[in-house]
């Protein structure tokens, strides 16, 4: 969430210096991730008066001008085709750093003439992407202003990082009344203003799902003229990374951003009938405001009309009817959409939208009336024309609940103790509102607040306002040893396997626990059990969209990656999941291991150690995690049944009846060449879960017993 200074101040009346606010935001749980002082990084750049154009002698595309900082004249060699005797532009000094280019700036020949300084494009001074010719700034502005000041950059921009539970931070305001709470100045009154309609909207609306949108309220404004909204709502757009479009669609993200009250206009006379909220249906199509064509399924919130979908309910608008610089009448929707809802939908569609981030979070269901009497004035004001009266249909959502609270959890839960009438001050300034006498106070969160849900909520709110600095430190004390083993069976038998593999020469990799659709097919994903559910809905990648139903594919393609560097001969290990159902049982606790190449360093006589990897290695891997976890590998069974990724001729099971304990084997030529693997490759499978429990109390030696003397070794000789 980002916002300047001088907006905050439209809403907070304080004197607190910059360093003040931010230091007093992060303490408020709202922490600032960056303060930006646009002021100076502009300070070098300033208006200066184009005194003499001309010609370069030798570049016919250049220009050599003398420039008038009014500290003295310069020579300036400028290509821009606007650069032109009597203009006034801004000037870069010798040596400032160009924030468009991130370049400083040199004095310098340019085809044989001197140039100092030059005169900036828009491009060039990080304003927008235009740079086929320079600022023009108007003749009325004095030759010296700041290029800061004329262009509304000396506000700073702060920026915090917005935790998913605090909806009402999203808009400025509510960061204003969190500051105002903790003493840092006083929240401004807000402006109630209410307009009467002219005339009945000749566009109604109907809601055919309550539970999506339990509130929508419509206006028809007639006769209005679109264009560029004012230079001050530019400005603050611009400064938080939005790009100014015209009024009215600046109008509906300022508000968003101001007051947290997502908005959306159409133009009226694209509109064909009236406005229907209602489920999509599969196959319907949604051609967006963001140059997107998205398919809709059915659940999904659709706007619409008799021409069909015109928008999705809280994330995103149509084309079709979208406003433009010929737009005449405009019917503004001011609704309130389920957050579980929306947050659905913008998954599934993967639309990340500023009105999504809202909705989805929950915005005040009571500030819908007064939301849309809001956009009402600002249409008013910045394009004219003549409103109806609001159309409404469905109820406000409901959002009054009572809570149960006792001041003496404070100290309880927080640590810190904070006088009773210091705790309903807080609350109370952050809008709650509290019945009762203590220690049974019944306290009602406002419409803002749908966090806010039990009594250690309302302590988080007391402590986090009244200063987390306030409470008193307390040092740990240290407790004795735990003397009881805490380690599970399970963990326990990871570790021992971690153990023994390591002492086996192999290195552990951890993976991740999914990999693509593809390569699980090969390893018996797509085996028809059920197992295409473990497809990921939302993965991160591509090549990570299904749960893996084995550790062996990841550890082949590391390998693979190693053997790319130059790292032939590897022997790695993972324990870990492999994911078989979707059933509570269907996630095994495995060891996997692969071994590639040679099996130890080459000698200098061609024998020895160094021979290519087979499926005994990989047996002996197997066993040696069987006996790790105290079970008599010797007596289980083997037999040649291996799946499909091994070698069929050199590979096997070991089972104990149906039981099946640890796979093995070489792996099959034709998955070695799709992984890319060149050398041989050996694996096993050791299912952890599988394997007995040990019969022997103890697996631990017999504790060594030595005498008292050192020994002595002689050699004797008899003559008999």
């Amino acid at each position: 969430m980002k916002f300047t200074l001088g907006w905050l101040k439209d809403h907070l009346d304080t004197m607190a210096s910059l360093n003040d606010i931010s230091e007093r935001l992060t303490s408020l749980g709202l922490e600032v991730e960056s303060v930006k002082d646009r002021a100076a990084v502009y300070a070098p750049f300033f208006v200066a008066y184009v005194e003499k154009a001309e010609k370069h002698p030798d570049a016919d595309r250049l220009k050599v001008c003398v420039v008038d900082t009014g500290k003295g004249k310069v020579q300036v060699v400028c290509g821009a085709p606007n650069a032109r005797t009597g203009m006034k532009g801004i000037f870069a000094p010798e040596g400032s750093l160009i924030p468009g280019t991130g370049t400083v700036l040199k004095k310098g020949v340019i085809r044989g003439q001197e140039s100092c300084g030059m005169l900036v494009s828009e491009r060039e001074m990080g304003l927008s992407d235009q740079h086929e010719g320079i600022i023009e700034v108007p003749q009325h502005v004095a030759v010296g202003t700041p290029f800061a000041s004329l262009y509304g950059l000396d506000d700073p921009v702060i920026e915090i990082g917005l935790t998913p539970n605090r909806p009402d931070c999203a808009g400025v305001r509510g960061i204003a009344r969190d500051l105002a709470a903790s003493g840092l100045g006083a929240l401004r009154d807000f402006q109630n203003v209410k307009t009467k309609g002219a005339f009945e909207s000749p566009v109604n609306v109907t809601i055919e799902t309550p539970q999506a949108c339990p509130q929508f309220l419509g206006r028809y404004i007639r006769n209005v003229k679109n264009g560029p909204s004012p230079q001050w709502m530019q400005d603050r757009l611009k400064a938080v990374g939005l790009r100014p479009i015209s009024a009215l669609v600046d109008i509906t993200n300022y508000v968003s951003l101001d007051l947290c009250r997502p908005l959306h206009v159409f133009d009226a006379d694209r509109l064909k009938g009236h406005i229907v909220v209602r489920s999509a249906r599969k196959g319907e199509t949604l051609a967006a405001l963001n140059g997107k064509s998205y398919d809709l399924d059915d659940g999904m919130t659709a706007v619409c009309d008799d021409s069909g979908v015109l928008g999705l309910g809280g994330i995103v608008g149509g084309e079709s009817t979208g406003c433009s610089d010929d737009t005449v009448n405009v019917f503004i929707e001011c609704a309130y959409f389920d957050p579980a809802q929306t947050a659905r939908t913008g998954r599934r569609l993967a639309i990340d939208s500023d009105a999504r981030y809202r909705f989805e979070r929950g915005v005040d269901p009571a500030f819908t009336t007064q939301g849309m009497d809001i956009a009402t004035k600002l249409v008013l004001d910045f394009c004219g024309g003549e409103p109806s009266a609001v159309v409404s249909a469905g109820t406000e959502a409901e959002w009054r609940r009572n809570i149960a609270f006792n001041p003496l959890y404070v100290e309880k839960l927080g640590g810190c103790v904070v006088g009773e009438n210091d705790q309903r001050a807080i609350l109370e300034s952050l809008g709650f509102t509290i019945a009762g006498k203590s220690p049974a106070w019944a306290v009602t969160p406002p419409s803002w607040r749908g966090d806010i849900a039990g009594q250690a909520d309302l302590v988080e709110e007391i402590v986090r306002v009244n200063g987390y600095g306030r409470i008193t430190p307390v040092s740990l004390t240290r407790t004795p040893a735990a003397t009881v083993l805490t380690e599970t069976a399970r963990v326990a038998r990871a570790r021992k396997v971690r153990a023994a593999l390591a002492a086996r020469g192999m290195d552990e990799c951890v993976t991740w626990s999914f990999l693509s659709t593809e390569r699980a097919a090969l390893f018996g994903a797509n085996d028809g059990k059920a197992v295409s559910a473990l497809k990921i809905l939302n993965p991160i990648s591509s090549e990570l969209d299904q749960m893996r139903p084995g550790l062996l594919p990841n550890l082949i393609e590391a390998a693979g990656r190693n053997q790319d560097k130059g790292f032939a001969d590897t022997a790695l290990f993972e324990v870990g999941p492999a994911f078989i159902t979707q059933r509570p049982d269907g996630q095994v606790l495995v060891a996997a291991g692969l071994r590639s190449g040679c099996c130890g360093p080459r000698h200098w006589s061609g024998a020895g150690v160094s021979r290519s990897v087979d499926l005994f290695d990989a047996k002996a891997d197997a066993m040696a995690i069987l006996e790790a976890c105290g079970f008599s590998a010797e007596s289980a069974q083997i037999t040649r049944d291996a799946p499909s990724w091994y070698h069929p001729g050199r590979s096997g099971v070991l089972r104990l009846g149906n039981n099946v304990l640890a796979r093995f084997g070489d792996i099959h030529p034709a998955l070695m060449e799709t992984f890319g693997l060149k050398d041989s490759a050996s694996g096993f499978e050791v299912f952890l879960d599988a394997i007995p429990a040990s019969k022997k109390k103890g697996t631990a030696r017999a504790l060594l017993t030595l005498a008292a003397f050192q020994p002595i070794s002689r050699d004797f000789a008899f003559l008999v």
